[in-house]
């Protein structure tokens, strides 16, 4: 009996290894499944009827029924007995080693773990941590593009920790910002000892990711130590996420100046603020409108998101018609003096949409204005917004015609020029309009296009370069990390040009 006994213990000395469960919980467990054992072969109702008792230390087993020892040996319970210690054995095991699992794993939400990868089901990720532990990464937190075989290993974060039903379930991510914001607690050290704090950020994974940093030591440049030296920390994160960009910002106490760093690569000219909306209006030159824009709308997308404000990028000409506009509306109103319209125009209402949007009760608390004044500016801006809103819709109209009129030529262009020759107007309009096309076209389409618009402006004399041609979020594409450099699209050489070098040769 005695070696049965230390056999046991070894056993459960094992299984408390592999499954990571208390040793005192699996004993705990053999006398629970005992007890019920007993009851089930005397068909006991009394729950208190049986007591067992596992000496820790010697393996030694004692049964009692209402506190007197047992004779019996366990062995002789029969069949049955036997089979319902064996399940209710099985289930506390389970149960412990579930709890066990959640304990572990709920303490970790939000750190970094490596796993192995298993397979795909559902469009889920499944992955096993610690050999043990199987996790799934559904497909709303992986990084779009991202591909992984059975057997890789990946780092992941873990997102939250839950019991379902008789499982525990651990939910995993990668496209969370937090994922990132830890992946520059393990890169930098001065963000893990809080020398760096990440103030805000902002992310659209597989894409582009925006942080703002500062320093609480005035030696340590925030942007400086997370990029380091010759971008090495920064690049093991790019790497990390596939070459997701990042840009890193400086924070601002000014949502002024924070706005102006959020958008860089782009040059800001003036940031005006509507606390009552919520709203910056940004005014930028014609040659960055397009930078702070971004491809798709990224760049002043994310920079909405960290800063926190909505963002509206004006260039000079749209900003002072806006504000004309307003003040010649405005002027018409009986009562209404020039102080109070530059103060509206200081309160960051730049428009007849913004005066009609805050009301009369910021026209009478910010202006000092009586209410029967502020009612009748309020109804005449509206009016006039309707009327304004009227024109930008037939311009957006006109624009899309031209604009689809230049692609079409353009296409034309790219095909050899159709069936009839173009004339000077219409190659113009294909040069521009091969814009849109080299956006959304493969790496040998782009350089064909490029190829055929300098033809184009060399041998009909069109003062078009093909830089111009393409947009600006193409030619001068936001730096990964450096907030205070931008890339500028060096002029392709023209066949002439080549020509010429090749003649003086």
């Amino acid at each position: 009996m005695a070696i049965k006994n230390e056999e046991m213990l070894r056993i459960i000395d094992s299984i408390a290894r592999e499954r990571g469960v208390e040793r005192d919980m699996l004993i705990g467990d053999l006398e629970a499944a005992m007890v019920s054992a007993a009851r089930k072969f005397y068909n006991s109702l009394d729950a208190e009827e049986f007591e067992c008792t596992i000496d820790p230390i010697s393996g030694a087993l004692e049964l009692t029924r209402h506190g007197e020892p047992m004779e019996l040996d366990p062995e002789t319970f029969g069949r049955i007995a036997a089979q319902t210690f064996k399940q209710v054995m099985i289930q506390k095991f389970r149960e412990d080693e579930r709890a066990s699992m959640y304990d572990q794993y709920i303490k970790r939400v939000g750190e970094i773990v490596s796993g192995t990868v298993q397979r795909y089901e559902g469009g889920a990720l499944v992955v096993t941590l610690d050999g043990r532990a199987e996790a799934f990464m559904p497909r709303s937190e992986q990084i779009p593009g991202e591909q992984f075989y059975a057997g890789d290993r990946v780092r992941v974060m873990v997102l939250d920790v839950r019991h379902a039903g008789n499982q525990v379930k651990i939910v995993l991510s990668r496209g969370a910002p937090e994922f990132i914001k830890r992946l520059f607690e393990l890169e930098v050290p001065e963000v893990a000892e809080r020398v760096i704090e990440i103030k805000a950020m902002a992310r659209e994974s597989g894409h582009r990711t925006k942080l703002a940093v500062s320093s609480i030591d005035s030696k340590v440049d925030a942007v400086g130590a997370c990029v380091g030296v010759r971008g090495s920390r920064i690049k093991n994160i790019v790497d990390e996420l596939n070459g997701e960009k990042i840009d890193i910002v400086r924070w601002n106490e000014s949502s002024q100046v924070l706005i102006q760093n959020a958008l860089k690569p782009a040059e800001v000219n003036e940031v005006s603020l509507c606390f009552e909306l919520g709203r910056a209006t940004v005014v930028v030159g014609d040659d960055q409108l397009s930078l702070a824009i971004g491809k798709r709308g990224q760049n002043v997308r994310l920079a909405a998101r960290l800063t926190g404000w909505d963002v509206d990028i004006l260039t000079p000409e749209e900003f002072n018609k806006g504000l004309d506009t307003m003040a010649e509306t405005l002027r018409s109103v009986e009562g209404v003096t020039d102080e109070q319209l530059d103060r509206l125009a200081a309160l960051g209402m730049i428009s007849v949409f913004d005066v009609e949007e805050v009301g009369v009760e910021v026209l009478v608390n910010e202006l000092e204005m009586p209410e029967d004044v502020a009612n009748r500016c309020v109804e005449t801006a509206s009016s006039r917004a309707k009327i304004v809103a009227e024109e930008q819709a037939k311009e957006k109209a006109e624009a899309e015609v031209r604009r689809a009129e230049e692609q079409e030529a353009a296409r034309r262009l790219l095909e050899g020029g159709g069936e009839e020759p173009m004339d000077a107007d219409t190659q113009a309009a294909a040069i521009l309009g091969l814009g849109a096309i080299v956006d959304s076209a493969q790496p040998d389409a782009t350089e064909a296009a490029s190829e055929t618009a300098t033809e184009v402006a060399t041998e009909t004399g069109t003062e078009v370069a093909v830089e111009e041609a393409v947009p600006a979020e193409v030619k001068a594409e936001a730096p990964a990390v450096d907030e205070d450099t931008t890339q500028e699209a060096k002029p392709a050489e023209t066949p002439a040009e080549a020509q010429a070098e090749q003649t003086q040769d």
